[in-house]
């Protein structure tokens, strides 16, 4: 196992992971699409399953789990360096060890 882990850090090796989620009760999934400055839209996944409230959200090359905490206004998923803050139609991309640390987004809505 050891072995494995030293390859993986030293990119020898693909190693993924699959998180399976048992939802019980009422659960809702959407999806969003958001515009960056400075960067190619993307798609947020957000699945609502109470306690739990979680955002899937694309940084790089891949797809990093978010998980909600308190805010005191809108909603606010921190992953990591990173943390995501929705208000609205509007949200915030932060990576707090990057300059410029947030780039501004709006969600794209599309009308018929």
């Amino acid at each position: 196992m050891e072995a494995l882990a030293t390859a993986a850090m030293m990119q020898n090796v693909d190693v993924s992971a699959q998180v399976m989620l048992n939802l019980a009760g009422d659960f809702q999934k959407t999806t969003h699409q958001y515009q960056c400055e400075g960067l190619e839209p993307f798609t947020v996944e957000f699945i609502n399953a109470e306690p739990n409230f979680l955002a899937i959200v694309p940084v790089g090359p891949r797809k990093m789990i978010f998980v909600n905490v308190i805010s005191a206004d809108g909603a606010k998923y921190v992953a990591g360096q990173f943390e995501f803050w929705t208000r609205g139609s509007e949200a915030t991309l932060t990576d707090v060890q990057a300059t410029p640390q947030s780039v501004e987004c709006a969600e794209v809505v599309e009308t018929p």
